[in-house]
């Protein structure tokens, strides 16, 4: 399914667990900052949820805003690839960010 086909909830769910991982290091990366602003011209946000998102790079989402069971189904393989972008996308993984991803993919299965 393309991004920009997701509905606006589940397009700012993506967006919150992306934003949270990118933050799985404390600190966001340019390279982070880029793949974000990347998705965000896919999922054609409007400016008010730009403003999200970018709110989202200055402080994370809550941990209660990235609950893994409100995933749709059918959308769970999109998360996850999403969301396996963002943790390779300073080009480190570290043990932090390697763990987070695995717990996600069991989570989500």
């Amino acid at each position: 399914m393309p991004l920009a086909k997701l509905n606006r909830d589940d397009r700012l769910r993506l967006m919150r667990f992306v934003c949270s991982f990118a933050w799985a290091d404390l600190e966001i990366h340019e390279k982070e900052r880029a793949l974000v602003k990347k998705m965000v011209r896919a999922l054609r946000l409007d400016p008010a949820e730009k403003k999200q998102v970018e709110g989202w790079l200055e402080s994370p989402p809550r941990p209660e805003e990235v609950d893994p069971t409100t995933v749709p189904l059918a959308h769970r393989r999109l998360f996850l690839d999403a969301v396996h972008a963002m943790v390779v996308a300073d080009g480190m993984v570290t043990p932090e960010e390697a763990d987070n991803l695995l717990l996600f993919e069991q989570l989500l299965r």
